[in-house]
């Protein structure tokens, strides 16, 4: 601290650690160590997570992580992607069949047992992210925002081409919605016959709306500008 800080009364700064520069070599580093990190949560779940716990994980120190991630809450957004891209990766396996003739439904209705036999371990880990996110909002909101980003692309890819980009919008968040709730209906009840039955709904409900076409129905040109916002990060309207 110099003297004319002190005599101004200015705090010291804490020292700030170098981060990666971005280079080949170092990022490379930060994807080994972020996939060390990803690893051990998907088998310790996030109960205790800390950067110092990640530290241990990825055979490293909490000041190495600290050069190449901005913190112990950047470090946990960035694993949670990565085991999002995990589920994402087993559910595209198995939709692709369905990609050349099979309908909306039928790519659902190929999905949803990867959903339901999810490794434990990743199923856990995310529900838990989930938890994080409604409980302390303002620090980890974006587990949950984030979680939208990476699903909403992909359903909207399982819809029929020639639907409006607005119409895309709407069904996937409705498919989205529709499954989280079911998956955490089937955590907190067990009932996993009323989830089924459930599920058989929206898939019949999936059908319908296929049928129907490329009709527009009202507040599609509201969903398409809130669409287009939300891509180039814009909040939609209020």
């Amino acid at each position: 601290m110099t003297d004319a800080a002190r005599a101004a009364g200015t705090p010291p700064k804490k020292a700030a650690y170098r981060r990666s520069a971005g280079s080949p070599r170092g990022e490379a580093r930060r994807r080994e160590l972020l996939e060390r990190v990803t690893d051990d949560l998907a088998v310790n779940g996030l109960v205790d997570f800390s950067l110092r716990r990640a530290a241990r994980a990825a055979g490293t120190t909490h000041k190495v992580l600290l050069y190449h991630f901005d913190g112990a809450d950047d470090l946990l957004r960035q694993a949670i992607a990565k085991l999002r891209d995990r589920r994402i990766g087993n559910a595209l396996a198995v939709a692709a069949a369905e990609r050349g003739g099979g309908t909306l439904a039928d790519r659902v209705r190929a999905v949803w047992p990867t959903l339901m036999n999810e490794e434990p371990g990743l199923r856990r880990v995310l529900d838990q992210a989930m938890g994080l996110a409604m409980y302390d909002v303002e620090r980890h909101g974006e587990l949950g925002r984030g979680a939208s980003r990476q699903y909403i692309p992909i359903l909207r890819s399982f819809c029929p081409p020639d639907w409006s980009e607005a119409r895309k919008l709407q069904v996937a968040e409705m498919i989205l919605a529709t499954l989280r709730g079911f998956l955490l209906e089937r955590l907190i009840s067990g009932d996993t016959a009323g989830v089924e039955a459930g599920f058989a709904a929206l898939v019949r409900a999936l059908e319908h709306e296929e049928a129907a076409g490329d009709e527009q129905a009202p507040g599609d040109e509201q969903a398409a500008g809130d669409g287009h916002q939300e891509a180039a990060g814009e909040p939609p309207a209020p």
